[in-house]
């Protein structure tokens, strides 16, 4: 059996690419990278060196024609200004069902269908992407929540007429988790990015940043790809 991995470049996909390639060998799973217009393409430098390091091919796709209507503040043509907080505190006092200004409008769904018709044509039977829990607190990111997950692996199971398996092994985890089933898979965390600026260091202000510092702090030992 084969898989197809949605490889961002961060630590999230890259755990579920090591735990895909454990589980069905680097000759059996094909990396997808997607642009999507955001503001910088040091992720998927990231995702290339990741793919390099394991051995597997790499499709890239370009969906950024899809997202030219949003204002997200991580796309390139979005004014906003990435925040330096906090998810926590972006949603401090926010509605239930707010989402934060970094969320592009049901990415992970267009992500995951685009994946399931090249999975199809590559004769994969699983895929895997990275959601985790934090990711989909307090609506945060709806499209990383279980109820989504849930939805979207029957339709993609129905649509694929049972042949497509959606696989998240994070979806009840949070990133201190992953963190350590990474480590234990010895992933490549060296080679990831996750800042949601560009540049050659990590800004260390966004949100996703702390988290990453959190995730490896709570394992006890220093972020691997900050020298």
């Amino acid at each position: 059996m084969k898989a197809l991995v949605l490889c961002s470049g961060g630590i999230d996909s890259t755990t579920a690419l090591g735990i895909a390639i454990k589980k069905f060998g680097q000759e059996n799973v094909i990396g997808l990278c997607m642009s999507y217009g955001q503001k910088h393409v040091r992720e998927l430098e990231s995702a290339r060196a990741v793919a390099k390091h394991y051995g597997i091919e790499l499709i890239s796709m370009d969906l950024s024609k899809i997202f030219e209507y949003s204002d997200s503040s991580l796309l390139s043509h979005s004014d906003e200004e990435i925040p330096k907080e906090s998810y926590a505190k972006q949603l401090d006092g926010a509605a239930q069902d707010e989402t934060v200004s970094t969320y592009v409008p049901f990415r992970n769904g267009l992500f995951l269908s685009t994946a399931a018709s090249i999975a199809l044509s590559k004769d994969c039977s699983y895929i895997y992407y990275g959601a985790h829990k934090d990711d989909a607190a307090i609506a945060a990111y709806p499209d990383c929540s279980e109820e989504f997950n849930n939805a979207i692996k029957t339709a993609i199971w129905e649509g694929s007429g049972h042949q497509l398996n959606i696989e998240a092994p994070f979806i009840s985890k949070n990133k201190a988790d992953i963190v350590k089933m990474g480590l234990e898979l010895g992933v490549p965390y060296e080679l990831t990015w996750s800042c949601y600026e560009g540049g050659d260091k990590p800004c260390g202000k966004c949100g996703t940043c702390i988290d990453r510092a959190a995730a490896f702090a709570a394992n006890g030992i220093p972020d691997p790809a900050i020298q």
